[in-house]
């Protein structure tokens, strides 16, 4: 039997806990099917004659401002359409994702969010059969974090 659906809002803070980030900004986007994050540098290089896919993460911008440096061999390339419509090869990784204490398997694409808003874009491949999407909410694990200390403290 499966997980009742939970409630996300709009944006959300998540963990990234194989790139030891915690407290990431990141924006739903139903519109989105693959979730992207902000990366750097990115160089496809070859170590003891295996591919290897370098890059930087910029952290959350708020307790972290430094970007560092990761590798990987798994990964794969893939032909993503932005929000304005045009089409670009994009390096996609898998890793986990904590979002609401609910850890997750999934993929993201590695892409400069640099000017945007949000470092993290969390897309359909991880919001399917798992959210609820209301779009008049944020933050709501903030929130329920808040409650939880509220209601301990009150014992």
């Amino acid at each position: 039997m499966s997980k009742p659906l939970q409630l996300i809002g709009r944006q959300d803070f998540i963990h990234l806990p194989e790139f030891g980030l915690k407290g990431v900004a990141a924006k739903v986007d139903t519109g989105a099917y693959t979730s992207s994050i902000n990366c750097s540098k990115v160089k496809l290089t070859k170590v003891d004659g295996v591919p290897t896919l370098n890059f930087q993460l910029s952290g959350n911008k708020i307790h972290e401002k430094k970007a560092r440096k990761f590798s990987t061999t798994t990964f794969k390339k893939k032909k993503i359409r932005s929000s304005n419509g045009v089409t670009e090869e994009r390096y996609i990784i898998k890793t986990s994702v904590v979002i609401m204490k609910r850890r997750f398997n999934t993929e993201f694409s590695l892409s400069d969010r640099s000017k945007m808003k949000f470092p993290v874009l969390l897309g359909r491949k991880v919001l399917t059969n798992r959210f609820i999407v209301d779009v008049s909410q944020k933050d709501i694990s903030l929130k329920l974090t808040s409650k939880n200390i509220k209601a301990d403290s009150a014992e």
